[in-house]
């Protein structure tokens, strides 16, 4: 069986980042997460704190360095430089390189991939592995410099493709283009570099939905297979109302331009009736009078956001890798979000390992749920703002929480772990009271 493990990120100069922060999933308490000779990485792991803390822009490096890894040579152009997110409170970060790093578990063998990024150019990048626990580097980059590993004499058309990386394109993303041997995300494959770069396309990434995920939602229904039956199950659990989902194929007529010139010319001239076709989602619910059918736009927020994280989580599971949510617990009950984390707790739904990071509001997942933690102690994290604006991340951990008796929301909640926001209720009172001044000003 595959395994495909984050064991941690390190990234700065990110948004509300400045110095080098690092998010670390490797277990601290070997009897909290079973046997620690076969737990590489904790399968969850839920950042807390307080708004503008730095909770999305954490989940923001990772995706911005998946985006750079598989896309950049396709979509940053040469000579317009690379369009990053540097933190912007001190001018001279602006300018400052931006540095990821990502640890991963690929097949039993620790992988070191990260890369250095200004306003210009890659500065550097790297990867390296950990054969026999051994480190082994496939290649260095600094600027247009390349350094090969010992294995870089069975792949020579790689150093071919080093003299055509752009400098605002990564090698890994270069490479995988250009050496034609991509193959799917479940595949198996021998190569440092296509296990990294098959680990960064396969990482996915949510926020809340919209209407805009609407139609992606039903393209993504696995219809007719042994998955839709089992998130129509999740769906009944979770006693939303819904009986049965099903896909419906659709046919629009739309305006269509047969001609761009004469339509130039011509507004009214060279215009035809044309065609779209869809797939939307329709959900059988029982009422009074039998059962009715509504659309995905008819369901509750909720529904919604439910649906929508099933889908990707059940693809997560199935296939292995990471998932990140942003806010899991928006429109969410806390029963349900929970369950949605023990999906990724318990080794019977989750026999691939595969990894959930979120961010959430939501205390009671500090909490227990069925006699249970929802967390344990290592996959707590924490992020909050220095009194200069920059954020830190930091883990439950670094506090020596005790196993059992230690009430977790409250003592988050009255500040013993920081993260929280530094509330004046004076000052909520004076903004209020102050602006009725202003009211009654602008009556005279």
């Amino acid at each position: 069986m595959i395994v495909v493990m984050l064991l941690s990120f390190r990234f700065a100069n990110h948004r509300s980042f400045r110095d080098e922060q690092q998010l670390n999933l490797t277990p601290v308490y070997g009897s909290d997460a079973g046997d620690p000779s076969v737990v590489e990485a904790v399968p969850v792991a839920g950042v807390f704190g307080a708004n503008a803390s730095g909770k999305s822009n954490l989940l923001d490096a990772l995706s911005f360095l998946r985006d750079l890894a598989v896309d950049s040579d396709r979509r940053v152009e040469p000579g317009l430089g690379l369009p990053r997110r540097p933190f912007r409170l001190e001018p001279e970060f602006v300018t400052s390189p931006s540095r990821y790093v990502v640890d991963l578990l690929l097949n039993g063998i620790r992988h070191t991939y990260g890369c250095t990024i200004d306003n210009e150019r890659v500065v550097e990048e790297w990867l390296y592995h950990y054969p026999l626990k051994k480190k082994r580097r496939i290649f260095e980059r600094d600027g247009d410099q390349f350094a090969w590993g010992e294995q870089s004499g069975r792949h020579g058309d790689l150093e071919k493709i080093a003299e055509i990386t752009a400098p605002t394109a990564l090698y890994l993303s270069t490479a995988a283009r250009f050496t034609h041997r991509t193959p799917a995300p479940t595949a198996t494959t021998s190569d440092p570099l296509q296990q990294v770069y098959l680990w960064f396309r396969g990482l996915r990434s949510r926020r809340r939905p919209s209407v805009l995920y609407f139609g992606a939602m039903a393209h993504a229904w696995p219809d007719g297979t042994p998955e839709q039956r089992h998130l129509v199950a999740l769906l009944q659990a979770a006693d939303l109302g819904i009986l049965d989902v099903r896909v419906e194929q659709y046919h629009r007529e739309v305006l269509a331009i047969a001609d761009e010139e004469a339509y130039a010319l011509d507004r009214t001239a060279s215009r035809q009736i044309g065609e779209v076709e869809g797939r939307r989602l329709k959900f059988t619910h029982r009422g009074a009078n039998g059962e009715t059918i509504l659309d995905l736009a008819d369901e509750s927020t909720g529904t919604q956001q439910l649906l929508d994280l099933s889908i990707v989580a059940m693809d997560t599971l199935r296939d292995g890798g990471l998932m990140t949510v942003d806010e899991i617990d928006a429109s969410l009950h806390p029963m349900l979000t929970a369950k949605l984390i023990g999906l990724f707790q318990s080794s019977t739904t989750n026999p691939r390992r595969s990894q959930l990071l979120f961010t959430s509001h939501d205390v009671t997942l500090l909490g227990t749920f069925d006699s249970e933690e929802v967390l344990l102690r290592d996959q707590i994290w924490f992020t909050e703002k220095n009194n200069d604006g920059a954020s830190v991340l930091y883990p439950l951990t670094d506090f020596r929480p005790r196993r059992a008796g230690e009430n977790r929301p409250r003592r988050y909640l009255n500040g013993n772990y920081g993260g929280v926001p530094d509330l004046s209720t004076d000052l909520f009172e004076q903004a209020l009271v102050g602006r009725g001044e202003l009211d009654a000003q602008a009556t005279h």
